[in-house]
């Protein structure tokens, strides 16, 4: 169908309407008419590939293509499965193909300097399914480029946006050999026993490495987080060996995709900060955590150091992917070649915007979802990462992330994949999402547990009120049902994400201020330890934020997105300060790995083998029993004490219980036996028993 505007409601010769292109010249169905729009149909299949004129008498005007793009009729059509999009580099010759379905001319820009801004024009060919290729021949190597569409009567210079070479802050896009990026040693990482043996430590690589105090040279940058031996100024390890000492199995990068909101020319700049959510190319690491963003290799390479660095640890590292939106639409080169097609739009033609940014990615299209698994796949293939953690999640469609999933197993049964379910107000139906709600249907997806987080410290976004560690009576129900991995809501455990904060949000320790603005700081500790040990000790999946382990602060800013250094950096000194604290965390973290028993793998054996013990509106205590051959204790006694009294709690009869975690340490070496068949818990702590009699 073709609609033209027109000035008013004269009366139209239905016999005068044409369409024309070089192709030749077919009549046109004149089937309605309103006061200022007239629907045409076409005899003849739309010639997508040409320039297309409506006749009336010798009236012609060009024909747009603007919502036919967002119909099934033309993901069918044009929907292409195979792999070489972008470019195929060797010594003697490259190939680039970009999906241009609607562009009825393309041209490829080649640049000998990246700052050139006059170029060598060479015309590509169409090919089927929409997509348009150049043969180069000869070595192309460092040659940069950028792609020159004809799209709606204009032509618009884009950068390729399957490049995986690019100049600083994006401008054009490079030839390269990947061969030349591999690291000098890729290590080989032990095979998880089980994927409930995951343990997520996220952080940013500019905050965790810019300290001042932290003896790292590299600052703000990959090569920061591949430096070993550094110690602050008390001689505690930093950077990677702090990662290793902690114990956790996974770090969670925040994006280090290409983005947008970071000038890399001027990234000392101690004001350009930013989290990095905003996301303009997908195939491309970040250039302002390079030494040399101008170098097209020099991010590539440094990154793929970070994760064989982190995986000489035996650290898997996750990516922190942002598929739901790009950073300003009208700029992407997704919209500049293909316009409506890669974001939603709403029954009334505006653009959705569940994200609250601006745009929707429209994943449900072929081609939006295929740009997000080949991603996923250069990005498994080509940087070995070990998982994806996807923003918003909940804003892409099941049959992309299934998709996603399948993907990953071709890699490995080892990736992981978490991400963000809510349910947000985006134009696609809930019911078609990766939301919570549908977590059923991606049993191999763990989602974030805002419920439970919310339970244990209180609403993020009502920011004084309490949860269960500051006295929320009402709160015990979602504490119950997290310690057990939120039965009610998953197939497996491993879907449950549990944390209390993340890089979104007040700090737990900023949020606890709200709360009790007036109380000692020993026992805003101690309600920060209660947490932190409920997170470590439920069954699912612990997450932890960076410093949360040493009450990290962000002096009270909520949304810390773009704030300056002093805010966002990891404070190695205050972690030297909490010395304690951290090997607490620690203590806890050691006995989760040893311990099969805090990771159950199915809900039959946590229906089998949990049992409460106690339940009030502030406290909790449960017994995991008669374990057998799961674990090297025949039974764990947990109790989470949120009261400012002491709690005595009956302990079952006729075992031995040793204490190994208790309000000052948490240890795998007992560090005391009970000689009564009951125990006294201090106030505000967590205490761990367990016997061990036929072991």
């Amino acid at each position: 169908m073709i609609r033209v505007k027109v000035k008013s409601s004269t009366e139209y010769n239905e016999n005068k309407w044409f369409i024309r292109n070089e192709a030749g010249r077919w009549p046109l169905l004149l089937k309605a008419t309103t006061t200022h729009e007239i629907e045409l149909q076409l005899i003849e299949p739309f010639r997508f590939d040409k320039d297309n004129y409506v006749e009336y008498g010798e009236t012609d005007c060009y024909v747009q293509i603007e919502d036919v793009v967002r119909t099934e009729a033309f993901d069918d059509l044009f929907y292409y499965a195979g792999r070489d999009l972008g470019v195929t580099y060797t010594k003697k010759r490259t190939n680039v193909a970009v999906w241009a379905p609607i562009a009825t001319k393309v041209n490829i820009i080649l640049y000998q300097k990246w700052h050139d801004e006059d170029g060598e024009k060479r015309a590509c060919f169409r090919d089927e399914k929409g997509v348009w290729r150049i043969e180069l021949q000869g070595d192309w190597e460092g040659t940069w480029y950028l792609l020159e569409v004809y799209v709606n009567e204009s032509w618009r210079k884009v950068v390729d946006p399957y490049a995986t070479f690019l100049s600083v802050n994006g401008q054009k896009a490079m030839v390269g050999d990947l061969n030349k990026t591999a690291p000098t040693h890729w290590p080989t990482l032990n095979q998880l026993q089980a994927k409930n043996d995951v343990i997520i430590y996220e952080l940013h690589i500019r905050d965790f490495t810019i300290g001042r105090l932290n003896g790292i040279k590299q600052k703000g940058q990959y090569l920061g987080m591949t430096e070993t031996q550094t110690l602050d100024k008390n001689n505690l390890v930093t950077g990677i060996d702090y990662l290793e000492r902690l114990g956790v199995t996974h770090v969670e990068l925040l994006p280090v995709q290409e983005f947008g909101s970071v000038d890399e020319s001027d990234r000392q700049n101690p004001s350009h900060y930013n989290w990095g959510y905003d996301t303009t190319h997908f195939f491309v690491p970040e250039g302002s955590y390079a030494t040399d963003p101008y170098d097209g290799y020099s991010r590539i390479k440094e990154l793929k150091s970070l994760i064989a660095s982190l995986h000489e640890k035996q650290l898997r590292v996750i990516m922190d992917v942002v598929f739901n939106h790009v950073y300003i639409w009208e700029e992407s080169p997704l919209e500049r070649i293909v316009p409506g097609y890669f974001f939603r739009y709403t029954e009334e033609k505006e653009l959705s915007n569940g994200t609250g940014v601006g745009n929707d990615f429209a994943s449900e299209r072929k081609m939006a979802r295929k740009l997000i698994v080949d991603s996923v796949s250069y990005w498994l293939k080509e940087f070995r990462v070990d998982g994806f953690r996807f923003d918003l999640m909940g804003i892409l469609d099941i049959e992309t992330m299934k998709q996603v999933i399948d993907e990953t197993k071709k890699s490995s049964k080892d990736i992981f994949v978490l991400g963000e379910g809510w349910d947000l107000p985006t134009s696609y139906p809930s019911e078609r999402r990766a939301i919570t709600d549908q977590a059923r249907e991606l049993k191999e997806i763990g989602f974030f547990q805002d419920k439970f987080r919310d339970g244990i410290k209180g609403s993020t976004f009502e920011t004084i009120q309490p949860g269960f560690i500051s006295g929320n009576v009402f709160s015990i129900d979602e504490i119950v049902s997290g310690v057990k991995g939120s039965i009610e809501l998953f197939s497996h455990p491993i879907q449950a994400i549990n944390y209390i904060e993340a890089h979104d949000n007040h700090t737990l320790w900023d949020k606890l201020k709200r709360i009790h603005p007036y109380e000692e700081r020993s026992l805003l500790e101690k309600r920060h330890r209660l947490a932190t040990s409920i997170v470590l000790l439920s069954q699912g999946i612990p997450f932890l934020h960076a410093g949360q382990e040493w009450f990290r602060t962000k002096h009270g800013i909520e949304n810390s997105y773009n704030q300056p250094d002093w805010v966002n950096q990891f404070d190695w000194g205050q972690r030297a300060h909490f010395e304690k604290t951290v090997n607490y965390v620690r203590g806890l973290i050691k006995i989760r790995r040893f311990h099969p028993a805090f990771r159950l793998e199915s809900y039959k054996l946590i229906k089998e083998h949990f049992h409460l013990l106690l339940v009030e509106a502030d406290c909790i205590a449960y017994h995991l029993r008669n374990l057998g051959e799961l674990d090297r204790w025949d039974d764990i006694i947990v109790i989470h004490n949120a009261s400012l009294q002491s709690k005595r709690v009956l302990l079952p009869k006729d075992n031995d219980w040793y204490v190994v975690v208790d309000d000052q340490a948490a240890s795998l070496i007992p560090l005391s036996k009970i000689g009564e068949d009951c125990v006294i818990v201090l106030p505000i702590s967590t205490f761990v028993c367990v016997n061990y009699k036929t072991k």
